[in-house]
């Protein structure tokens, strides 16, 4: 995988999301099910790699809500999963 540019969450939404080359949203399902489990029983943190105009960048991050569509983490931010390249913990 190429080397992701790592962004403060805060900064997400200075920054035009696209969708990823792959869509990796149903090989990510698994992971995206454990880090929403981590995020909301144990408050741990997992790093979410997406794709952007401006090339893959990764936040370490919480995640607080999953649909079939897209996350969602602190403060409200959305990254639909079409923009996922990976997701660790």
């Amino acid at each position: 995988m190429t080397s992701a540019e790592l962004i403060p969450k805060e900064d997400i939404l200075k920054y035009k999301l696209t969708r990823a080359s792959e869509n990796h949203s149903r090989e990510l399902q698994s992971k995206l099910q454990n880090a929403l489990r981590l995020g909301n029983e144990f408050k741990s943190k997992a790093t979410i790699t997406f794709q952007t105009l401006d090339g893959p960048k990764r936040v370490e991050t919480t995640v607080w809500t999953l649909t079939e569509d897209a996350l969602q983490i602190k403060n409200g931010v959305v990254l639909p999963l079409g923009s996922l390249l990976d997701i660790e913990y």
